[in-house]
């Protein structure tokens, strides 16, 4: 990956915005998964470069934010809160269920997260950060499948609107 002369100008924009350059690797970061779908190693390399820090530092970064995707391209990132509220309403009996039935899928990630802050809807999912909530297996699985065919439009994977 390399940045788009688009991004490029985004990044350049980004960066001075701060006092010092490194302050703008989260953004950065999201922006390179922004283009990409997720953050390649050479996305990780080019942002180090663009802020001065090694690559390596870079990497301790976006691994510890669970954000950052660094496991190849997806379509969509389907996040199923776990936490109290849906815990008590079938969050983990969701997110098994989601994480079977798209287990093979090329164009789906499923994660369990730890709060999505939607307890009154409980349990509460996102599709590319879009929520969704009151859900059941069903339902949960029609939306996702909605998204996949075109009938809803994605954000893209770090939630920014798509053109």
């Amino acid at each position: 990956m390399t940045f788009s002369a688009e991004s490029r100008e985004r990044a350049q924009e980004i960066i001075g915005r701060y006092p010092f350059a490194r302050s703008a690797v989260l953004p950065l970061l999201h922006l390179a998964q922004e283009q990409d779908g997720w953050v390649s190693p050479e996305a990780i390399a080019e942002v180090a470069a663009l802020v001065g820090l090694e690559p390596a530092q870079v990497l301790g970064t976006c691994s510890f934010y669970t954000m950052y995707k660094r496991d190849g391209q997806k379509h969509l990132v389907v996040s199923v809160c776990t936490n109290v509220s849906c815990l008590v309403n079938g969050g983990p009996e969701l997110y098994e269920s989601l994480s079977e039935k798209y287990a093979d899928a090329g164009d789906v990630m499923v994660e369990e997260v730890e709060c999505l802050a939607a307890c009154d809807t409980a349990p509460v999912f996102q599709v590319n950060y879009e929520f969704h909530g009151n859900a059941t297996d069903e339902s949960a699985a029609a939306t996702i499948d909605e998204y996949r065919s075109g009938a809803r439009v994605a954000r893209g994977v770090s939630g920014g609107k798509r053109a």
